[in-house]
């Protein structure tokens, strides 16, 4: 993998801790000065935006904001994460989360799923503190043909569709497997349906096969100017009834029913 070797980021070279503060304050830093994955950041939290009717009068969270910049889209969203970072508003485990019961309209999620050690414990502490009708709106990896291709061959994360809906507790960003909202979600579905009758899933999309990989996430170069990003997006729009084969990433949208 010598042409990736050469595409990565000189900064990103001698990353050795992924769960360091420093490694995601890092990743911030990537993420401004790249216009591209700026822009498709933005256009993530326009999802979020979208899936609340008028969010400026709800009670928002973001979990696992770490290098994010939510708050430039959606002004009034409480920001979070599990590790000691000076961007953000609570640090807090998903799984203990400060909140009274049914008081939070909506949680948003930007692959933090897959990082959590315990689905099952972290649906159990969102239900309790959603109000009736509050979602939870997640952006994570897609299992689509496309997707394993790039994950299995070029991230450094698992992505292990036999998995569980459990990780070994290593570090908040060093465990993790890409492939669980797929398990949950789609494998697993009729399970998930069971266990959380009061969690419907609303919508399930994938999307967004190229604009993050010709970004360079936070690993690698920027692969096109910046000004083609519009003309990606386009081109995006017109692969979007092969996204089942191609997306990369898939929004989950759930609602808690009563």
């Amino acid at each position: 993998m010598k042409i990736i070797e050469w595409l990565k980021l000189p900064e990103t070279r001698c990353i050795e801790d992924f769960d360091d503060p420093a490694t995601t304050l890092l990743h911030a830093e990537i993420v401004q000065r790249k216009p591209f994955l700026r822009k498709l950041y933005i256009d993530f939290y326009r999802q979020f935006r979208m899936a609340v009717s008028e969010p400026e009068k709800k009670v928002l969270v973001e979990l696992g904001s770490g290098g994010g910049f939510i708050k430039e889209v959606i002004g009034n969203c409480v920001t979070s994460d599990v590790l000691e970072l000076p961007n953000v508003d609570r640090v807090f485990s998903a799984l203990n989360m400060p909140f009274e019961g049914a008081s939070v309209d909506a949680f948003f999620m930007f692959d933090v799923l897959h990082h959590i050690p315990d689905s099952r414990a972290f649906f159990k502490e969102a239900l309790r503190c959603l109000k009736v009708s509050g979602k939870i709106v997640m952006v994570e990896p897609a299992n689509t043909l496309w997707a394993r291709f790039i994950y299995k061959n070029f991230h450094h994360e698992l992505f292990d569709t036999e998995g569980k809906w459990t990780l070994e507790e290593i570090g908040p960003l060093s465990q993790g497997n890409g492939a669980i909202p797929w398990i949950i979600f789609s494998r697993d579905r009729k399970i998930f349906e069971n266990e959380f009758p009061s969690l419907r899933i609303v919508r399930m999309h994938n999307h967004t096969p190229l604009r993050y990989l010709l970004s360079g996430g936070l690993a690698l170069r920027q692969l096109v100017p910046s000004f083609t990003y519009p003309l990606v997006k386009a081109i995006e729009y017109g692969l979007s009834p092969f996204n089942n084969r191609l997306g990369m990433f898939q929004t989950i949208e759930l609602e808690k029913i009563d």
